[in-house]
């Protein structure tokens, strides 16, 4: 009798820790496909579809969901998935055990996502069944995106992808020498950022708007060098606001902008992080890039009003050829830098090419790039910022980048 009590509530046991066992360690999305306008999710093992937090997002329309307790299997998992029935489908490893889903249709339609009958390990979303015309924003991003890669890969001879170790054969390979007379129709803006009550940075009793204006000016004696014609932002210690700056290019009919700053972390940090940086603009979701962007931003936009609308004025620039090139001068001005400074110093670090919302770089429809020469919060760094030496290394390497990028635009069909 005992041995069938025991027997029993061993079962019963069973039976309720069969749905814990079931569920409880992270699954893997292994697959992703499209099939009879529905999108068909395959995990590796049994999925509790408990975990799936499904919500809207307007402006466009999205349906997105979060898949919580999962990882993708692979990088291919779920790519270039293409329908008629949406603008885009994206999956992506959004936390470390959270894949997200994001359904882009334009417009409302009801979504009634399903798990199939005795199938644990699948997760069917069905796609509107309306057609859907016209290309997202983040289709147009991925355009760029790949003229970007391909602009990479035609200069990959000389430069590594991510331009941090130059290679030894490109960092003593002089620049080929162009005629003057080519550059003396063109005209460069270089803004020195800050100025007047704006100081911008402050470490070591040595400010931002002294240092990049000291900078600036030996970029406009290279570009003068070079043939260039070159107009300055400001040329004296005077604060400039936000339409001045930005509209500047666009007015004198310059090639290229370029506006000059010096970054700056807390105390904390002050002696860990250090390296220059080429911005171009471009909204992003890194906290490093959004940070810098913001403390720049702050002095940048007083006095402008609440007639600047942030999403409006961005999204006028986010599509276009203008990032593009923006992003080739970006490179071409960073690899220089780098490349100068490591031929005459130890430990220059490379902080890369990166893209951030800077508003200085707002409202001008020429290629406009930001670069942040150091970190003045760094002991060694400012040191060496404030070394003749150092800035003119810095300035001749701005002064090459647009050199370079400006010669190869000429072998482009579109160059203006």
């Amino acid at each position: 009798m005992k041995t069938n009590s025991v027997k029993h509530l061993r079962f019963i046991f069973a039976v309720l820790l069969f749905p814990v066992l079931l569920f409880s360690s992270a699954a893997l999305l292994q697959e992703a496909t499209l099939q009879k306008g529905e999108l068909h999710l395959i995990f590796n093992q049994a999925y509790n579809k408990s975990n799936i937090r499904h919500f809207v997002l307007k402006k466009p329309y999205r349906e997105v969901f979060d898949l919580r307790k999962v990882r993708l299997s692979g990088k291919k998992v779920g790519h270039s998935l293409s329908s008629k029935h949406c603008r885009s489908i994206r999956i992506s490893q959004y936390k470390k055990s959270t894949v997200r889903i994001v359904i882009e249709t334009g417009k409302h339609y009801i979504c009634t996502p399903y798990q199939p009958l005795f199938s644990f390990s699948s997760y069917n979303i069905p796609l509107p069944k309306f057609r859907v015309s016209g290309k997202s924003k983040h289709q147009n991003q991925n355009n760029i995106k790949k003229k970007i890669a391909q602009y990479i890969k035609d200069t990959s001879s000389k430069v590594t992808s991510i331009y941090r170790h130059p290679p030894e054969s490109f960092s003593r390979k002089p620049v080929r020498k162009v005629s003057n007379r080519v550059h003396h129709k063109e005209l460069i803006v270089i803004d020195a950022g800050h100025g007047g009550h704006d100081t911008g940075a402050i470490a070591g009793g040595k400010r931002e708007k002294d240092l990049v204006l000291q900078i600036a000016k030996r970029v406009e004696r290279q570009l003068k060098k070079k043939g260039y014609r070159v107009y300055m932002t400001r040329h004296t210690d005077r604060f400039l606001k936000l339409p001045q700056r930005t509209k500047i290019a666009d007015r004198k009919g310059a090639k290229v902008f370029v506006s000059i700053h010096a970054n700056s972390v807390p105390k904390k940090k002050r002696n860990k992080v250090q390296g220059v940086e080429t911005f171009f603009l471009q909204t992003t979701r890194d906290a490093k890039s959004q940070r810098i962007a913001a403390r720049e931003n702050k002095a940048v936009l007083k006095g402008a009003g609440n007639r600047l609308s942030k999403k409006v004025i961005v999204d006028s620039v986010l599509n276009g050829p203008k990032i593009v090139q923006s992003n080739k001068l970006a490179i071409d001005v960073q690899r220089r830098i780098i490349t100068n400074l490591r031929m005459h110093y130890s430990g220059v670090r490379d902080g890369g090419v990166r893209y951030a919302p800077f508003w200085v770089l707002v409202g001008a429809s020429r290629p406009s790039i930001l670069v942040e020469v150091g970190y003045i919060s760094h002991p060694r760094e400012r040191k060496r910022l404030f070394s003749p030496k150092y800035q003119e290394l810095i300035a001749k390497g701005i002064a090459e980048g647009i050199n370079n990028y400006l010669n190869n635009r000429r072998k482009e069909i579109d160059f203006d």
